[in-house]
């Protein structure tokens, strides 16, 4: 809607100008068409800009601080050689020279400090007190979400507790991904697109959670891999990956990104069993050894209980003996409680 609006107000000042123009240059003696061209060529311009504007879906940030830092120093630049050269040069102010000097130098030091900008907008920071345009960052260190993470769900429920106080990042390149997995003729692939997307639907509708979509500004033929990819954006912003995906986590080492594992986190939030503790658990397996039966906690913790093939199928009260913690998760063995 502000968008409109602003659109609206250039075609009305644009039309006022050409009334301006009219009512002040265009003498009685002009053909009755000449105001009316002017009024069309005044309407027909900021509809061309419009026009443009609109056809550029993807705007950079740098490019347009660049382009706009680069003409307002070159102006300054160019107003100041002329204060220099004025003493310097033995010509009258009625010469020639005055009149095509400036524009020379306006043009030549404008595209100069403009080309120089453009170049090294990765590299420079253009800074105005408080406000950063060399990337869209604020606040703490964004947190960059690969798809594993998205696609898994338990990061929306870790934002919702107010985990993160920072914002997370979406890189173009994964909602890409997601979007083609969504529309992909294969079942599995098709159900885990759709998933991740309602994944982001649910983090953008939550209130508390800043979430925003930002697009890499270089990619290099190195980065291949949405992995690799995740990684360089990540670098990029100076923030740190959220995954479940370990091979992302040693990639992520490597390249000196911080990066935060669910599943450690899942991990590390589990209850903890010591030898006494008391708990019910449903056996739904034998065990490997003769008379263990297995049972799960609602976290996935697997629980081997001796002498419990006999209960299969039943809830049981058993006492820890003992716990392991494995690459797959933590191990909990315990024996009946009636026979402790």
């Amino acid at each position: 809607m502000a968008l409109f609006i602003l659109r609206a107000i250039f075609l009305v000042v644009s039309a006022g100008i050409a009334v301006l123009i009219i009512n002040a240059s265009v003498p009685q003696t002009t053909p009755a068409w000449v105001p009316w061209a002017i009024l069309a060529a005044m309407v027909a311009l900021p509809l061309t800009v419009i026009g443009i504007d609109s056809s550029i879906r993807h705007k950079d940030l740098t490019t347009i601080t660049a382009v706009y830092f680069g003409l307002l120093i070159g102006v300054f630049l160019s107003y100041i050689a002329m204060l220099a050269l004025t003493p310097m040069l033995p010509l009258s102010r009625t010469a020639p020279v005055w009149t095509w000097l400036p524009l020379v130098l306006g043009a030549v030091l404008c595209y100069v400090c403009t080309s120089l900008l453009i170049q090294t907008r990765n590299d420079f920071r253009f800074l105005i007190p408080f406000v950063e345009f060399a990337r869209d960052v604020r606040g703490l260190r964004p947190n960059v979400l690969d798809p594993t993470a998205i696609i898994d769900g338990r990061i929306a429920d870790l934002a919702e507790a107010g985990i993160f106080e920072s914002r997370f990042v979406v890189p173009t390149f994964v909602l890409d991904e997601l979007q083609a997995a969504a529309e992909s003729a294969d079942r599995q692939q098709r159900t885990r697109g759709r998933r991740g997307l309602d994944v982001l639907n649910r983090l953008r509708s939550n209130k508390a959670v800043d979430i925003d979509v930002l697009s890499p500004h270089e990619e290099t033929e190195d980065e291949a891999t949405i992995e690799s990819r995740v990684v360089a954006m990540a670098r990029e912003l100076d923030g740190r990956i959220v995954t479940i995906d370990p091979t992302v986590v040693k990639l992520a080492s490597v390249r000196s990104v911080a990066s935060i594992n669910v599943n450690d986190v899942a991990l590390a939030l589990k209850p903890t069993f010591v030898p006494g503790d008391g708990l019910s658990v449903r056996l739904v397996k034998p065990g490997e050894e003769p008379d263990q039966g297995v049972g799960y906690l609602e976290d996935g913790t697997m629980v081997v209980v001796e002498n419990g093939r006999s209960r299969i199928g039943h809830t049981v009260h058993v006492n820890v003996t003992s716990t392991l913690q494995t690459s797959a998760g933590r191990l909990v063995f315990a024996r009946l409680a009636s026979a402790a």
